[in-house]
């Protein structure tokens, strides 16, 4: 009898818990998010000009071309589906590599006969010249100090990979003294060679580099290849840290620190005010020379945007003023029209 009434007890109180945990509570909490906080409970979902959902304004998303404010780097490549930081501790070369190819083309000189210009030409020019304290061949001296660079460049793409196995097919016999050393390896990958064909590319191509090129065919048809370069993005990131190194008098402006770290969860969709300023003078010249109106006009427009888009976290309580990227970058778009 005891048991019987125990176990009524028990199935009223699991039916009693049931209703209240997976039905009341659950539907009290939407019918006061649906009616008092609906623009949250739905997402924060923000809309184009056309009315489209073009994404949430609680997770961050690449933007890359000059008409637009960028975001912070992100360790998950903005994949709301894998968030997470790099891991990266300060003494890891990886970080500091990140960071000075995050640097390498918008860092400006703060002091001197160069004061406000970009450092980017000048590291071209530094690489052309082919020398690294005293010493030539930057590249063969890139990947020497920095083996794990060497390799993962070559891993990164299908079409690195590819070149350095042509340039194998092409070099037996500088492949076969290699294997001679290394009797562990009859058939090395195109990334143990990394230091080897390194070391020959710049012995061959003084002040060069390898990037991707994209080449017009006879039928029209774009197509891209691995060529060497003497200038551009590539040079300016993966070889600013050389330079500055080659450099270290020279007076640059100091860097909003989340213009080049990731947050730890690597979604996050604000930036500093500092931060969108500092972006402010690419910004705005570029919509100047979209739209043909004058850039210091157009300028003063896009910085009070900012500010009154700018906003501190409990009412200034709690650190200093943010900008929600996506959020000012709809702004710009529905303001100046969509960038050509």
């Amino acid at each position: 009898m005891n048991a019987s009434r125990n176990l009524s007890k028990s199935i009223v109180l699991l039916s009693f818990s049931v209703v209240i945990c997976c039905g009341i509570y659950p539907l009290l909490l939407w019918v006061i998010g649906q009616s008092l906080f609906p623009f949250q409970a739905n997402g924060s979902l923000l809309r184009g000009p056309d009315g489209a959902v073009v994404g949430s304004g609680l997770i961050a998303q690449p933007f890359t071309t000059d008409e637009y404010f960028h975001p912070r780097p992100s360790a998950a490549s903005y994949d709301a589906s894998a968030s997470a930081s790099s891991t990266l501790a300060a003494s890891n070369y990886l970080l500091r590599d990140r960071v000075a190819r995050a640097l390498g083309p918008f860092v400006k000189y703060r002091s001197g006969p160069k004061a406000g210009q970009l450092v980017a030409p000048d590291v071209e020019a530094w690489f052309q010249h082919d020398r690294y304290q005293s010493h030539p061949h930057i590249v063969a001296q890139w990947a020497a100090l920095h083996k794990g660079l060497a390799k993962a460049w070559i891993t990164a793409d299908p079409s690195h990979s590819a070149y350095v196995q042509d340039w194998a097919r092409t070099h037996p016999g500088v492949v076969a003294e290699w294997i001679e050393k290394n009797p562990g390896s009859s058939q090395p990958t195109a990334a143990d060679l990394a230091m080897l064909f390194f070391e020959d590319f710049s012995r061959h191509n003084p002040g060069r580099f390898l990037s991707a090129v994209v080449r017009t065919g006879p039928n029209a048809q774009s197509h891209t290849t691995v060529e060497p370069i003497k200038e551009g993005p590539d040079i300016q990131s993966i070889f600013f840290d050389m330079w500055r190194q080659d450099h270290p008098e020279v007076d640059l402006y100091e860097i909003p620190g989340d213009m080049v770290t990731a947050s730890g969860s690597g979604l996050d969709p604000h930036i500093t005010l500092e931060n969108a300023e500092y972006q402010l003078d690419r910004v705005s010249s570029k919509w100047a020379a979209n739209s043909e109106r004058d850039p210091a006009a157009l300028r003063s427009e896009i910085e009070h945007l900012l500010q009154e888009n700018a906003s501190a976290p409990f009412g200034g309580l709690a650190g200093g003023k943010i900008v929600n990227v996506l959020e000012i970058n709809l702004k710009l778009h529905k303001r100046y029209g969509a960038s050509p």
